[in-house]
């Protein structure tokens, strides 16, 4: 179905591999096009409770093809011709779009750093609401080294996660970190031994797919309305949430 990812659903959980090992996982603009499909048909199955992100072989994601980012650049220099060979790397909706969906997904979303996620390979783990890291994966926001900007929201994201002074260091350093120090700061939720990690993955995967998949949907966005709001409006929001929940559960009676 997919050339690029793997997708499969079992006991409630979707897992959306990235599936290009011998590249170490490198972003190109054909293997997003299939995430943002694979993320809207788990949406769409009703049998999908909890989704997982993660890589195949040892690496999550090395970050971008720097193959497909030169060609970026140089086409950036040469007109168009209107071919059909799809969008350019930075218009695709992986990256325009995907972050915001994502923010706005009903059901929780869990990535499983297998490996080192370097570039796009976090930032693309940032709209996730869990992120769990093989011990000993490097982890970097290395766009400066490229000469080009962190994107995927990662802007909005990361100083929510780790505060801004922390994301002001590793962006503008680009320094590398380990998994260790991602736990210590908050970038990750978990950090566990690679031979355990999908298995420890797919335990929290299933304590989540475990309760009811509205009460998962409005909890997930309540907190995000509440990360942005004033105390007063999260809590008219709480509100809000809970009487449509029990309204939902009256009609299904």
């Amino acid at each position: 179905m997919y050339e690029h990812i793997l997708y499969e659903v079992s006991d409630g959980i979707a897992t959306i591999t990235l599936n290009r090992p011998d590249k170490l996982n490198a972003y190109i603009p054909a293997m997003g096009g299939e995430v943002v499909d694979a993320f809207a048909a788990a949406r769409c199955d009703s049998h999908v409770h909890v989704v997982v992100l993660t890589g195949a072989g040892k690496s999550f994601c090395a970050g971008v093809d720097l193959e497909h980012l030169k060609a970026s650049f140089a086409e950036a220099d040469t007109p168009s011709d209107g071919g059909t060979s799809g969008p350019r790397l930075g218009e695709e909706d992986f990256l325009r779009k995907l972050p915001l969906d994502l923010l706005d997904y009903e059901k929780p979303i869990i990535a499983a750093l297998n490996g080192h996620a370097i570039g796009v390979g976090i930032t693309m783990a940032l709209p996730c609401d869990l992120r769990v890291a093989a011990a000993g994966s490097k982890i970097g926001l290395t766009f400066a080294k490229l000469g080009i900007l962190p994107g995927l929201g990662a802007t909005y994201l990361l100083p929510r996660l780790v505060g801004m002074a922390k994301a002001q260091e590793l962006v503008l350093t680009a320094r590398v970190i380990l998994a260790e120090e991602a736990l210590e700061i908050g970038l990750v939720n978990r950090v566990v031994s690679g031979g355990d990690l999908m298995k420890e993955v797919r335990e929290l995967a299933q304590q989540i797919a475990a309760h009811d998949p509205e009460v998962l949907a409005r909890a997930k966005k309540s907190l995000y309305y509440g990360a942005k709001s004033s105390m007063s409006d999260a809590m008219k929001n709480e509100q809000l949430m809970s009487a449509e929940l029990r309204a939902g559960r009256s009609k299904g009676n």
